[in-house]
């Protein structure tokens, strides 16, 4: 892939480009690229593929990708796009993300030490003395190639996780922790003028609604994030995010300017809508397709988007033509006909395209079949070939309480309303009342949900 399309395809803004182009032009192998991601939640989804995606592009070309896990600032909150503080997060459960993320990660990135490292940023934010270890613990240092075990550690013992890769790095190069005394030699230079420019907070300031003030050091840490890495490796040349990253992502920029160093650049790229065509794609909204979802999953949702999300998507997420894709919705104005080309027939190639990408080409027939055979008649009652099983405690449920159970409904609410609908039935038959009762465990019993759910509802251990 050349340089003129990385640059240009899917990119809203370069900031720094000069320079960056000239270094990926003399020797892409020394170009280290920032990409961090605070792992609040365990799945990666379209919309962080977009930059995933980029960053393979940059892979490709030789680059070194730094997958920075924000286990610090995943405990604080990054505001951006929140109109309400983040709550923060339990170690577990960060550590529990992380894993996910790096395993999910390599379905788009290549792995290899030459072109990927990922390292956690608590590595220079939590020191020695701020977490103990109960009597027993047995510590595992491990990265880079290398793994230590220590002996089961006395009572209170005090300790940090660390990466060993990471710790020689930083010793070598006389890197310190970053006590509240070194982030104060940051603070000094930035004003709360320019803290409080970013939108979401005038946004806040306009409605009377506090900004608390672990938020407003939250890019400056983000900030002191690529300055860190700068050092570890010699350089930060890029650091790359979504639209919604713009301020922090600059702020980088700033913390390492006051450190004599040659600032990153900064690489915006779109954030991408979700299924229902309106808001960011967001787990929250329920609007989101995993990249770990099963073929028939990704294949239904994507048939369900908007058709004015089609290009855009093709564009953001796949490496088809989007403007063939455009050309083919184009309204035809000389003679007033709706569109040129059914967009159910340019949404199908789509999802296709996506179940390849994430689970190969004969999964994607296979999702184009079952998909075909689901909504054209030609199984009956569209009963796919395969249902999960979903184990649920032995004995009677009552249909509303069973739904829930089996999550093939969100709340109560939602399933009385989808009963009412005559959107559950039991058996191919249609339930007709919320006060419906089912044995678990004695015969067989398969729910359907709308046209797409089925669950076959086995007894549980």
């Amino acid at each position: 892939m050349n340089l003129k399309k990385i640059f240009s395809h899917g990119v809203v803004e370069i900031i720094g480009e000069k320079e960056l182009r000239q270094k990926l032009e003399s020797d892409p192998s020394k170009v280290v690229i920032k990409y961090g991601v605070d792992p609040t939640r365990p799945d990666i989804h379209l919309g962080h593929a977009v930059c995933f995606r980029k960053l393979r592009e940059f892979q490709d070309l030789g680059c070194k990708v730094v997958f920075l896990i924000g286990d610090f600032t995943a405990r604080i909150g990054d505001p951006t796009g929140q109109s309400k503080i983040r709550p923060e997060l339990e170690q577990a459960e960060v550590e529990a993300n992380v894993k996910t993320y790096l395993e999910q990660a390599g379905k788009i990135l290549k792995t290899n030490p030459e072109s990927f490292v990922w390292i956690r940023n608590s590595d220079w934010f939590v020191s020695i003395h701020d977490v103990r270890a109960p009597e027993g613990t047995k510590l595992t240092i491990e990265g880079g190639g290398q793994k230590i075990q220590t002996p089961p550690l006395p009572g209170n013992h005090i300790l940090a996780r660390t990466n060993a890769w990471l710790v020689t790095r930083m010793q070598k190069n006389k890197i310190r922790h970053y006590s509240f005394v070194n982030i104060l030699a940051v603070l000094r230079k930035i004003t709360h003028a320019r803290l409080i420019e970013r939108d979401m907070f005038q946004q806040r300031i306009k409605k009377g609604e506090p900004i608390f003030m672990h938020e407003l050091l939250y890019p400056i840490i983000q900030g002191i994030d690529s300055n860190v890495l700068a050092d570890i490796f010699g350089s930060c040349d890029l650091e790359l995010g979504g639209t919604d990253q713009h301020f922090n992502m600059l702020m980088g920029r700033e913390v390492m300017e006051m450190n004599s160093k040659k600032p990153q650049a900064v690489m915006t790229l779109p954030i991408l809508e979700g299924t229902d065509g309106k808001e960011k794609m967001s787990k929250s909204l329920e609007n989101y397709i995993g990249i770990t979802e099963p073929p028939r999953e990704i294949f239904g949702k994507t048939m369900r988007i908007p058709d004015s999300l089609i290009p855009r998507w093709v564009e953001l997420c796949t490496d088809l033509d989007s403007a063939e894709f455009e050309k083919r919705l184009a309204l035809d104005s000389d003679r007033g006909l709706k569109k040129k080309e059914n967009p159910k027939n340019l949404k199908a190639e789509l999802a296709r395209e996506l179940v390849k990408i994430y689970h190969g080409a004969e999964e994607a027939e296979k999702a184009v079949e079952e998909f075909e055979r689901m909504f054209s008649g030609k199984s009956g009652g569209g009963k796919p070939d395969e249902i999960l099983e979903i184990q649920i405690e032995e004995g009677g449920w009552g249909i509303v309480e069973l739904l829930v159970a089996a999550k093939l409904v969100d709340s109560k609410s939602d399933a009385r309303r989808l009963i009412k609908q005559g959107g559950v039935r039991a058996n191919g038959k249609r339930v007709e009342s919320f006060e419906e009762n089912f044995e678990v465990g004695k015969g067989e019993l398969i729910l359907q949900v709308g046209k797409r759910k089925w669950a076959k509802i086995v007894r549980g251990s």
